[in-house]
């Protein structure tokens, strides 16, 4: 794994060297005070070079760094040299706008920090001089991946989205014809029931998600199991199938809000899977590859599962974070309670029975059973309970449907035998073997032929079927009109007849093979990314270095040594700033120091000095932070304008719009009396920030 990317020591220089020479000089008489003429940058550079290479210096810039600047250096290093505007997005809800800004800057202040422009974008990176303190803290993952480690495998009252939901939302689409209005939504009385049988899935996010992965079809108002699809799905692995779930979910959501945006008419998700298949492999080699960094014995907070999707989604289409773990929430992969999360892994297949045969036609299935054993029962039955117990009733009406699809009486009992270890009711196999006699008895063929056996041809003499004859190809076979089958059927049925068989073909409307299917549609997936780069995604570290006090001891030592210099009160405020803001790493910094004094904060009543660091601010282009009399939120932007209003003076504010802890008011800029602001800080520009 890379840990951090440290840039060679002239690539430092060179990225200070271009700054203007007034940004250059400043910075570099914070450390070396007045500089001597003449000037030469390349001297200048290897001065501080050696300057920042002394072993004191060293250990007094390594006591300096605290928690915070340790969680900035390594997100620094996550990031790879981040733009500016990464980082705020890595840590938005964590660290304020205003106060990682003025971290940063401290941290380039401190020399810790530098930024480089490439291709236009000014970007962040960690000064190779300071490697042998740097290096350590960038691998340092437990600050910026907060994570609990747990004795056991955390477990879920939540109904896992496994196999056996899938088996039986197989055959719920199976059982019900018209799935659909004309208007293309699901009709009320499918999701009554669907409501009563599945009670913690929604059902229109899970079908649409479905048909996105080309399991389910349309065809007029009907919704159809593509069987073949189902088959080829079985090549995958339990997770495997799961995350491809997942994927086809947030397909749906993201596609749904999408829709929503365009004010698009509610209805039926319209576009063929393969279109959309390449999008699905890719969401779900993402999800494969985010679930891969997650430990089943961990509790992971939302921040920590959302800065590892906002790393893997880097320079990628957009990832909506929250949609991601909706959709990992919907099929059972994440668990959550209150605001902790948890990795839920499919249960590996058992030796002990798949099934239960817990009435003479009724079988209980548990969650162990194999992918292919539980879409075959799905196939042969009617799913009566999918919540905390998945069980499936075998009757005629499943059995016909079973028969009509090549499936045998034999091949539905050895099923039941081999899952339940022989335990199947007698009453059940003479059941089966009835139906199967009834069902080869009275035949209709599509095409059409109709055949009926010798003591049912009588049949052929009723009305209305026998309008419908046009020839007697042999004895007990006739030809039907093509379009006659449900009419043909239903006169059957006024005759007398309870079974029909309509033998369906074996091959889906895809024409494709299973195998073809599985290579295609759905192919395995990995942890790596597709394109074979490294992902510098982290696993969680569980470890946090304890406080420490020395930097409180130096930060104190400096300001003994300036309480004993004579100077003035400006002189005094300034220095006193610097080793507050651990800019001062040796006592020749404060004896030796050329002082520039700024103004950075006013507070409650001193209206001029409020009013000095607005016109600084205004006149640098500086941000600022404001906290107002009884708000305890921050307004942080770039002043524009002091005004005068019926004698009070109005500060004007340009603030980002997208930042949350932003007191916002209609328009395009905040408008703040000085008289109501309790504190006023200049927050200062970064260095670089002149360069391009």
């Amino acid at each position: 794994m890379k840990i951090a990317n440290f840039r060679p020591v002239e690539f430092w220089k060179a990225s200070i060297m271009i700054l203007p020479d007034t940004a250059f000089f400043e910075l570099l008489r914070t450390v070396f005070g007045k500089i001597k003429t003449p000037f030469n940058k390349q001297v200048l550079m290897d001065n501080l070079e050696k300057f920042l290479s002394r072993d004191d210096i060293r250990k007094n810039i390594a006591s300096y760094i605290n928690e915070n600047d340790r969680r900035i250096i390594s997100a620094i290093a996550v990031l790879d040299e981040p733009a500016s505007d990464d980082l705020k997005t890595f840590f938005t809800g964590e660290i304020s706008y205003a106060g990682l800004h003025d971290s940063v800057v401290n941290l380039e202040e401190r020399f810790i920090v530098y930024r480089f422009f490439e291709k236009g974008e000014s970007r962040l990176a960690l000064n190779p001089v300071l490697k042998a303190i740097l290096s350590p803290i960038a691998p340092d993952r437990s600050l910026l991946f907060p994570s609990v480690c747990i004795d056991e495998v955390h477990q879920s009252t939540a109904v896992l989205f496994d196999d056996r939901i899938l088996a039986a939302l197989l055959s719920f689409v199976s059982r019900n014809g018209d799935f659909f209005r004309s208007t293309g939504t699901i009709r009320q009385k499918i999701l009554n029931s669907a409501k009563t049988l599945f009670p913690h899935l929604t059902m229109e996010t899970v079908i649409e998600a479905l048909e996105i992965l080309g399991l389910f079809y349309i065809r007029n108002e009907s919704l159809l199991p593509n069987y073949n699809r189902f088959s080829a799905f079985g090549s995958l692995s339990r997770q495997e199938r799961m995350e491809y779930c997942a994927a086809g979910i947030y397909c749906y959501l993201d596609s749904a809000s999408s829709k929503a945006d365009m004010s698009v008419p509610e209805g039926a998700f319209s576009v063929s899977p393969w279109l959309l298949r390449e999008k699905v492999q890719t969401y779900a080699a993402f999800i494969h590859r985010f679930i891969c960094l997650l430990d089943t014995k961990t509790l992971y907070p939302k921040t920590t599962l959302q800065r590892f999707l906002f790393i893997l989604a880097r320079d990628r289409a957009a990832i909506n974070n929250g949609m991601i773990i909706d959709a990992l929430e919907k099929t059972g992969l994440l668990a959550a309670e209150s605001n902790e999360y948890w990795l839920v892994l499919p249960s590996e297949k058992s030796s002990s029975p798949a099934i239960a045969m817990d009435a003479p036609f009724s079988l209980l299935v548990y969650p162990e059973i194999a992918y292919n054993d539980v879409i075959n029962i799905a196939a042969v039955s009617h799913v009566i309970e999918a919540g905390l117990n998945v069980r499936f009733e075998l009757n005629r009406e499943s059995a016909v449907l079973a028969f009509n699809r090549g499936i045998s009486a034999g091949t539905i009992i050895e099923l039941l035998r081999r899952l339940s270890h022989d335990r199947i009711d007698e009453n059940l196999i003479f059941a089966l073997q009835d139906w199967e006699k009834r069902h080869s008895e009275v035949v209709l063929h599509k095409g059409l032929i109709l055949t009926l056996a010798p003591e049912r041809r009588y049949l052929a003499e009723t009305k209305p079927l026998s309008a419908m004859i046009m020839e007697t190809i042999a004895p007990g076979v006739y030809l039907l009109p093509q379009t006659a089958e449900d009419k043909a059927a239903e006169a059957l049925r006024k005759a007398g007849v309870d079974i029909v068989a309509r033998r369906q073909s074996q091959s889906d409307d895809s024409g494709e093979s299973t195998g073809r299917l599985a290579r295609s549609f759905f192919p395995p997936l990995h942890a790596g990314p597709p394109d074979g780069k490294s992902q510098n995604v982290p696993p969680s570290v569980k470890s946090s270095a304890g406080p420490d006090t020395s930097a409180s001891t130096l930060i104190g030592g400096f300001h003994s040594i300036l309480n004993k210099m004579h100077l003035g009160a400006e002189e005094r405020d300034e220095l006193a700033a610097r080793i507050d803001r651990r800019l001062v790493l040796c006592e020749a910094q404060l004896k030796d120091a050329l002082v520039r004094y700024e103004k950075l904060e006013a507070r409650g009543l001193d209206y001029a000095g409020k009013a000095l660091v607005a016109k600084q601010a205004i006149a640098m282009q500086s941000p600022v932070e404001i906290i107002c009399s009884g708000r305890q939120k921050q307004i942080f932007g770039i002043p524009r304008a002091l005004e005068k209003a019926g004698g009070e003076s109005i500060l004007v504010i340009d603030s980002p719009d997208d930042q949350g802890e932003t007191v916002r008011v209609p328009g395009d800029t905040i408008r703040v009396p000085l008289g109501k602001i309790s504190l006023l800080r200049r927050i200062k520009k970064s260095i670089f920030e002149t360069v391009t």
